[in-house]
């Protein structure tokens, strides 16, 4: 076998481990990568020598694995192949950091480093304006951030693929939108999108009619979807998810004339085609939230609403595996927590959280406790860390609480209110107030409060962490920082 390009080779090897393929499988391909022109035996070699470097060191690899004829044959290129082995390991890594709302699996935390924690104008890598405005947040693959923006007067759309080394647009696409009502704090581009290795994906919901469409990264249409109209309280704003092959998301309606059902829906990450729908009752409080995958690598989906409660998912056919019924007594907004065995889920009205629950896990799931008023979310979703629970609410409170117990250990106002969502950095949390200023606190069972730093313009958005930057998306405005050491 012979493998004419390099980049095929990285492209195949990015396509095996994206989705679980598994070292194994992801070691054959560097293997033959690594190879190239080689025959078979020497690529057996190849691979159990790949084996070996991930089990620990090149010496066993040397004294166990290679026949004598070939030790200097190889030893003369081992550290180049290794270099690339390790290359293609970390690109593809950092590569799959920030590809749906909230980051990996939904949780908000990342693994970055040098986010600063103060920073001034002058401390940006850059700043852009966007096209008309909106309150949905980045997602990223590789080196491209992709985002949405749109304006309410011309009813006119973009999403926009941006380098993230520079900030310049790689390429813009532009929709004609139906007008459609949202609340005054609502807008026309709210959902994030979601990004896998071959695509992003897109979701707009509008009131008369919805779309969902697939982008390669250079901007060429792959497939479009159209979907019925989305009838809420609030107007639409719902993001998707990607799960193995499947692009997921929510498409709930407030109670009609019943001519709009409520659904959760799948398609075909590749060709749009409906792999699976869950028929849901229709409620005047329809859901906002974005599924997560609990346990992670099960396949098994996690959605929270107020029509039916918790509900666990398979992804792969949609059938309902287990659901805890009125468990939420108030419109979700906020999407699932994982906290280790627990999962949470908050409801509200009027502006404030009114309820948390934790369901405890296992074969027959059921609520581990239940609070009421203060500790609850609406809007924004937790974020939980090291066995501590932290909670921000429109009103503009912090919460710290013990996950397993619901136990309070502090709460306090920073500064502002809030709508977007925190993510967690290094031990400390970042969550951009209404105002554009993001509060950066402790992730502590104590309290304190590290910084504040003002983006100048309104924002509802939660942040993006990816190759050691973090990006920062107010109603009109994307800006980056970080990469530079604190």
């Amino acid at each position: 076998m012979r493998l004419r390009s390099y980049p095929n080779a990285i492209r195949s090897t990015a396509d095996t481990i994206r989705w679980g393929g598994g070292v194994k499988d992801f070691l054959g391909v560097v293997g033959l990568f690594c190879v190239g022109n080689r025959g078979l035996f020497e690529s057996v070699i190849w691979c159990r020598m790949l084996v070996c470097i991930v089990r620990g060191g090149l010496k066993r690899l040397f004294l166990d694995y290679l026949p004598g004829e070939l030790q200097m044959r190889f030893k003369n290129t081992v550290r180049f192949r290794v270099v690339v082995f390790l290359a293609c390991a970390v690109s593809v890594a950092n590569a799959q950091e920030w590809t749906r709302f909230r980051g990996p699996n939904g949780q908000g935390i990342s693994g970055a480093a040098a986010i600063p924690v103060k920073w001034s104008q002058a401390d940006y890598d850059w700043a852009i304006d966007l096209p008309g405005g909106g309150h949905s947040s980045p997602v990223i693959w590789g080196n491209k951030l992709f985002i949405t923006s749109a304006d309410q007067k011309t009813n006119k759309g973009w999403l926009l693929a941006i380098n993230i080394a520079d900030g310049e647009v790689v390429w813009q696409k532009e929709f004609e939108l139906s007008s459609f009502r949202v609340n005054r704090l609502n807008s026309y581009a709210t959902g994030t999108p979601s990004v896998d290795a071959d695509c992003v994906y897109l979701l707009w919901p509008m009131e008369k009619s919805s779309f969902l469409v697939a982008y390669d990264h250079g901007g060429d249409l792959v497939w479009k979807r159209d979907f019925a109209g989305v009838k809420t309280a609030h107007g639409p704003g719902n993001s998707t998810m990607v799960v193995a092959d499947s692009v997921v998301f929510i498409h709930e309606q407030r109670d009609t004339d019943g001519a709009a059902r409520s659904q959760w829906i799948a398609v075909d990450r590749k060709t749009g085609k409906t792999r699976w729908t869950v028929d849901r009752q229709n409620t005047t409080n329809a859901s906002y939230m974005t599924p997560c995958v609990y346990p992670e690598g099960s396949g098994r989906l996690i959605f929270n609403s107020f029509a039916h409660g918790m509900t666990g998912v398979d992804s792969a056919d949609g059938t309902i595996v287990w659901e805890v019924e009125s468990v939420f007594e108030k419109r979700v907004v906020s999407s699932p927590v994982i906290a280790g065995d627990i999962l949470l889920g908050s409801s509200g009205q009027g502006g404030g959280g009114k309820h948390l629950v934790a369901i405890k896990s296992g074969d027959t799931p059921k609520v581990a406790y239940k609070l009421e008023g203060a500790p609850a979310a609406y809007v924004p979703t937790s974020l939980y860390k090291d066995g501590l629970l932290f909670t921000y609410h429109d009103g503009g409170s912090v919460c710290c609480l013990r996950a397993a117990t619901g136990k309070i250990l502090w709460s306090e106002k920073p500064g502002g209110r809030f709508y977007g969502s925190p993510v967690w950095v290094e031990g400390n949390l970042y969550c951009i107030n209404r105002k554009g200023q993001v509060v950066v606190l402790r992730a502590s069972a104590e309290y304190e409060l590290l910084a504040i730093n003002d983006l100048g313009e309104m924002s509802h958005a939660t942040p993006a962490v990816a190759g050691g930057r973090m990006f920062l998306r107010t109603f009109s405005h994307l800006a980056c920082v970080g990469g530079k050491g604190k």
